[in-house]
Parts: structure tokens; C-alpha cells; sequence
């Protein structure tokens, strides 16, 4: 661990949104899956939600280039555990799906806290996930083609988050705690020793200016 790559890692997570998430229902693809971490990791987001029979989602590495190590994907069999704790924590929620009610993506206020919902390849999203909706988004379209990939078009919203969030001055602003700052800060700089002490039930060491190991 270098004093540089300690520098950028810290940074990076100080910069992190916590009133910005994603939320993926039963989005199956693991390219998609893997792009849209991607694309989260790039524009500071610190966790994001998918509903999935699965225990764990595994991203491809190539497609997510590394984003899997630096973001937090948590996983629910049932998308209304993940509303409930969004909606605890005042987030609007924006379901990407079109009806003559939509609103043009650009046209959202981004800079409160905000859930984007994006569903599966095929079907889009359930019935039920649209009527927790605060609003239904959409990306204006003027060719015979009426939809975008789902990793696509979760990008070019989140791109317009970042830059209403950059405008904001909110990437300048520490979101998370001291306290969950130096412990994702540890646990990315020293993944294998985070195990072994988590597994002691242990507190992580303190790390010096330049990313050290305090003894």
C-alpha cells in the first residue's frame, strides 16, 4: 500500500453519495449487472439495492472492471424491504418506466436524496414497484426504437445526477461518518486483514497519514 494509492482511496470514499442509489429489479444479465456497478463506482455512489433469489451477486470482472471491490450491493428477495428503507431515509423514488404521466430524466431535482429504479431486460418493471413510485422517468426518443439497455440508460441518468450533484457543490460535502469512512478506508486498503479481524470479532487498527498500519 503506497501513501499515493491510501491518498486516492480515502478520497474516493469521502466523496462518496449516500443520498444517491440504484435500485435493480431482477436485472438478470451479468453484463448489465456489471455495468451498472460500474458506472454507480464511477459517479460516487456508495451502495446500491437488487432484488435477486440469489444470496449474493457475483459481477463479472471484466464488464465491472474492479467496481465490485468498491461499491456495496445489498440483495433482497422482496423489492418492498428495500422501499421500506429507502422511504425511512426520505429518499424520492424514480422508477424508469414509461407512461403519459413521465417526466424527462433531466427535469428531476437530483440533488435531494434519490432512488433510481431500473428493472429486468425484458418485462421492465413490476406493477407493483411502479405504484411506490413517486414519479416514472424517461429518456426522450425520436428513432423507431423505444428503449434502451438497461445499463445504458441507467448511466445517462446517473451522469445527470453527478452533474446536478456536482454543480450542487455535494462531492465537496462528507457524507459518511468518521467512523464508516475509516473503516471502508480499511477494509479496501487491507481486504485480507479486515477478514481476519472481522472474523475475531475485532476492531480494525488505526492507520497513520500515509495509510500505515499503526501497531
Amino acid at each position: 500500500m503506497t501513501a499515493q494509492r491510501y491518498r486516492k482511496i480515502k478520497k474516493c470514499i469521502e466523496q462518496r453519495q449516500t443520498g444517491l442509489t440504484v435500485v435493480m429489479e431482477n436485472v438478470h444479465k451479468a453484463h448489465n449487472l456489471a455495468a451498472i456497478a460500474r458506472t454507480c463506482d464511477a459517479v460516487g455512489i456508495a451502495e446500491v439495492h437488487a432484488t435477486t433469489e440469489l444470496d449474493e451477486i457475483i459481477l463479472t470482472q471484466n464488464a465491472s472492471s474492479g467496481s465490485d471491490r468498491w461499491l456495496e450491493v445489498r440483495c433482497y428477495k422482496n423489492i418492498n424491504d428495500i422501499f421500506s428503507k429507502l422511504k425511512k431515509k426520505n429518499f424520492q423514488i424514480l422508477a424508469a418506466h414509461f407512461d403519459q404521466d413521465a417526466i424527462d430524466f433531466r427535469k428531476i431535482d437530483y440533488t435531494i436524496p434519490t432512488a433510481i429504479v431500473v428493472g429486468q431486460e425484458l418485462e421492465g418493471l413490476s406493477t407493483e414497484t411502479v405504484d411506490h413510485a413517486d414519479k416514472n422517468i424517461i429518456i426522450p426518443m425520436y428513432g423507431m426504437v423505444q428503449s434502451l439497455n438497461v445499463s445504458v440508460a441507467t448511466a445517462l441518468i446517473l451522469y445527470e445526477a453527478q452533474r446536478q450533484r456536482e454543480e450542487a457543490g455535494l462531492y465537496n460535502k462528507v457524507q459518511l461518518t468518521k467512523q464508516e469512512i475509516n473503516k471502508r478506508v480499511f477494509e479496501k486498503c487491507y481486504p485480507r486483514i479486515a477478514r481476519v479481524y472481522r472474523d475475531k470479532n475485532e476492531a480494525y487498527p488505526l492507520l497513520d497519514k500515509d495509510g500505515n498500519i499503526i501497531s
